[in-house]
């Protein structure tokens, strides 16, 4: 549990830092070298446009990231009726209390609170995802992995003009690192653009991690069910995929993947409350 405790403050640091470097290669390395002769750059020039691209997908991401770390286990689990009598121990073992409002609430130890609709806790937020910030955090995840896609391809843009190497063939990335490692330690290769590379592999894997997880969070709410559900075994009811994808994400849904917002004033689950 200490350790737990430990990732679960570490994680957010983590991703923090990458984020910050992220920014700071985009704006002072890569996006400056697009410029050759700033005079006569036009208005929409490809590096106003991948700049433009990067800062709004950067946007999204930390928005809903700070929305889903905002939307606390706290805030959704204030009104809950955990029945008469009912203490923190009676969910200690994961099992709602006889009193509870919804399926699957869930109280965690990591947070110690509780969380309704509980489908994870995610250690890059410090946080559990559950029913208000569930879609915040997939948001999170879409822009995430295309803010490090788009990283990813200047990175290679700047690589293949500093060292003058294409990657047409899809096994000069592959074998772009440990060809970097020998020249690194040669002295072929200057540190700046070793870090580069490193990041290079780097935003490579958390992009494909966050578009796995979208990937598999998605097919998850169209099936009606949490992961915390599909671990538990619990059974859920039917329903149509429309109606499951309208509970999180709410009929106005286009709001939210333009913009990072706290609620998109979901009418069905408004509704259905009532």
């Amino acid at each position: 549990m200490l350790v737990l405790r430990l990732l679960n403050v570490v994680a957010p640091a983590y991703f923090l830092c990458i984020s910050l470097v992220t920014f700071v290669l985009q704006i002072f390395l890569f996006i400056p070298s697009m410029f050759r002769d700033p005079s006569t750059t036009p208005l929409f020039s490809p590096a106003l446009l991948h700049g433009a691209l990067f800062l709004f997908l950067s946007a999204n991401a930390l928005g809903n990231y700070v929305l889903v770390i905002q939307s606390s286990p706290e805030d959704l689990g204030k009104d809950l009726n955990l029945g008469k009598g009912g203490e923190v121990a009676d969910w200690l073992d994961g099992s709602r209390s006889p009193g509870s409002a919804l399926p699957s609430t869930h109280f965690c130890r990591l947070c110690a609170r509780v969380t309704q609709r509980h489908d994870h806790h995610c250690f890059f937020t410090g946080n559990c995802i559950g029913s208000r910030n569930m879609r915040n955090f997939i948001m999170f995840c879409l822009y995430t992995s295309l803010a490090c896609l788009d990283s990813l391809v200047a990175g290679m843009a700047y690589i293949s003009a500093t060292l003058s190497m294409s990657f047409v063939d899809p096994l000069a990335f592959l074998t772009l690192l440990p060809h970097s490692i020998s020249q690194f330690f040669s002295g072929a290769l200057l540190s700046s653009e070793m870090f580069v590379i490193l990041m290079l592999y780097l935003w490579l894997g958390i992009g494909l991690a966050c578009a796995g997880f979208c990937c598999h969070q998605m097919l998850l709410i169209l099936r009606g069910q949490t992961r915390y559900q599909v671990r538990k075994g619990m059974v859920v009811r039917a329903r149509p995929w429309r109606e499951n994808l309208q509970e999180v994400f709410g009929k106005r849904w286009l709001l939210g993947l333009l913009i990072p917002v706290l609620d998109v004033e979901s009418d069905y689950c408004r509704q259905k409350e009532k």
